[in-house]
């Protein structure tokens, strides 16, 4: 009964995960893609200030998705712990605390977008500078949201290395998703670190954001639909324990 018991709770676990992952991929893309591009004009301040004052929803609503997204980063690193433990509880923990510091410096980046709202609010204390300084200074910080967003990878791409070897050593996850996060991490880093070391540095090319995108999409799919071997994964729970 015990054995049951403790199947049916990984196998909710694992699903629980799987929708938590692709969750923060379906909300990555209004995010950090689709609300950006209808609201930022590159290099051109003065555009920008006067899209995101007519549309101050839109923005606010950015705000808010992402303040889910990061609720579920905090959930989905929790599932991921208790997933891949019985590997090596060490290492697990190491790979949770990544993900949970790439959250949190996230969050705490969040906060550029909220000073955004207030340099474009109209508020009286406000007239003390110039339009142009306005909207130079919430361009400053538009752009400081993306290099902060940018330290934050820096963290995902320890978690995703991690998570790739646990992953592949588990025996109960496919040894194939296992190599698609070790190569994905390299993907993270090296895109994180043109962005500091490269001068306008805007994108990195297909060959890096490839891999990221099958194991940000496949695993969480096979969590949903296959969940974990059981059998393997009550096995080493003992040795974790």
């Amino acid at each position: 009964m015990i054995a049951k018991e403790e199947t049916r709770s990984i196998q909710t676990t694992a699903r629980i995960a799987g929708f938590l992952y692709l969750l923060i991929t379906v909300l990555s893309i209004p995010v950090h893609f689709t609300i950006p591009a209808q609201l930022i004009v590159v290099e051109d301040a003065a555009a920008t200030a006067n899209i995101i004052m007519a549309s101050g929803g839109l923005f606010r609503l950015g705000i808010g998705i992402e303040l889910v997204l990061l609720l579920s980063e905090i959930v989905l690193s929790v599932l991921l712990y208790v997933l891949l433990k019985p590997v090596n509880k060490t290492l697990s923990l190491v790979s949770t605390v990544s993900r949970l510091a790439m959250t949190t410096i996230h969050g705490a980046n969040l906060l550029t977008h909220f000073i955004v709202v207030l340099l474009f609010s109209g508020a009286a204390y406000l007239t003390v500078f110039e339009p142009t300084q306005l909207n130079a200074l919430g361009m400053l910080f538009l752009n400081a949201y993306n290099f902060g967003f940018t330290v934050g990878i820096v963290f995902l791409a320890l978690h995703a290395l991690i998570l790739g070897y646990l992953i592949f050593k588990s025996g109960y996850f496919p040894r194939i998703l296992g190599v698609l996060f070790t190569i994905a991490s390299l993907g993270y880093l090296i895109d994180s670190f043109s962005h500091v070391l490269v001068a306008n540095y805007k994108t990195g090319p297909v060959y890096l954001a490839l891999p990221i995108a099958i194991a940000e999409i496949t695993f969480p799919i096979w969590l949903l639909i296959k969940g974990v071997n059981a059998e393997k994964w009550e096995k080493l729970t003992p040795e974790a324990a």
